[in-house]
């Protein structure tokens, strides 16, 4: 996995720098230096950004970690969410940073339960925003009916596994395998794990039945944020162009929609500058200005990052909880 790892950086560092000699490093600083103090507040918006994704967070725990101050989680999730962008664990490192941070707050299995559906809310609310922007925003884009295409199947295949999620957590399945392989062991670590996952799989159901609003709560306030996400792709257009927002939805919709492709990819390095090449130069843009929206979204990304690490660095340190998870949650069941 290391090799898988370092190889795609590499590649995508090539890639990067292909982009930049095939494009001209003078245009697109050119582009760049247009843009001058206006990316300043095109970072701080992310800011704003990842408020309405916190109060999302906040739906999907149950008390006591619901009754956090909102400053606080908002911690948390900033850095959870600089952990999922530094590390190559396809999104989840973060989330198990998340609910160590929440489980130093509160020990039990409830922090690894919202977090578990925060990250089933984040899914489907990325899931609606696309089939939302199909329906209102792309079509009115002209694209090339293999674009189309593509888009409807791999939403489709999407929203099947999440769909698929959700059952699971309904049903408290998340464990099933882990339980059935500690049925079939002796080793004691495996046993303590899947009574831990088992006390999860409990407070999922118990979520469900007790809290119904809570998930679909909590993807309306992902797509808050979403939308707010828009306004600052209209507001980048807004530095050099006039278009109309509709424009700046698509763009943030088409590009959304094919991160979500290569999530698995660390850092993403150079597909989402590409990403964002190709999809500028669909809708009838100079590739420059595609590389400098992707560059600038780059230096937003790294700004944030770094800001969780620093807050991760001040708060309790992750592991020392994790170690201690099944022996918090056994120890209560006893």
């Amino acid at each position: 996995m290391r090799k898988f790892h370092i190889t795609a950086i590499v590649l995508g560092v090539i890639l990067f720098v292909f982009l930049v000699w095939k494009i001209g490093p003078g245009a697109l600083w050119r582009e760049f230096t247009a843009m001058g103090w206006g990316l300043l507040p095109f970072v701080l918006i992310e800011g704003i950004v990842k408020v309405f994704h916190t109060v999302a967070l906040r739906h999907c725990l149950s008390p006591p970690y619901s009754s956090l101050p909102l400053g606080r989680l908002y911690k948390i999730y900033l850095a959870g969410s600089s952990i999922n962008f530094f590390t190559p664990t396809a999104t989840i490192g973060g989330e198990v940073v998340k609910g160590a941070l929440l489980t130093a707050e509160h020990p039990g299995s409830g922090a690894a339960t919202g977090v578990i559906v925060g990250k089933l809310a984040y899914a489907f609310s990325q899931f609606f925003m696309v089939l939302l922007g199909l329906v209102v925003v792309l079509w009115k884009i002209p694209l090339p009916a293999s674009a189309y295409a593509g888009l409807i199947v791999g939403s489709v295949l999407l929203g099947s596994g999440i769909i698929g999620f959700l059952v699971v957590q309904r049903k408290g399945k998340l464990g099933a395998i882990v339980r059935w392989v500690a049925d079939r062991s002796r080793s004691e670590t495996l046993n303590r794990w899947a009574q831990y996952i088992r006390k999860v799989d409990d407070d999922l159901r118990l979520f469900y039945q007790e809290n119904p609003t809570g998930l679909p709560v909590a993807i309306s306030w992902h797509m808050v944020g979403y939308l707010v996400s828009m306004l600052k792709t209209w507001y980048f257009l807004s530095l050099f162009t006039h278009e109309p927002f509709m424009t700046a939805a698509g763009i943030w919709l088409l590009s959304t929609w094919l991160d979500l492709m290569v999530f698995f990819i660390p850092l993403e390095i150079g597909l989402q500058e590409s990403i964002r090449v190709v999809v500028f130069s669909f809708l009838g843009f100079t590739m420059a200005l595609g590389l400098t929206y992707g560059i600038a979204l780059r230096v937003e990304q790294l700004f944030w990052g770094v800001a969780g690490l620093l807050i991760y660095m001040a708060l309790l340190p992750p592991r020392q909880v994790v170690d201690v998870l099944p022996e918090v949650v056994v120890g209560d069941d006893r």
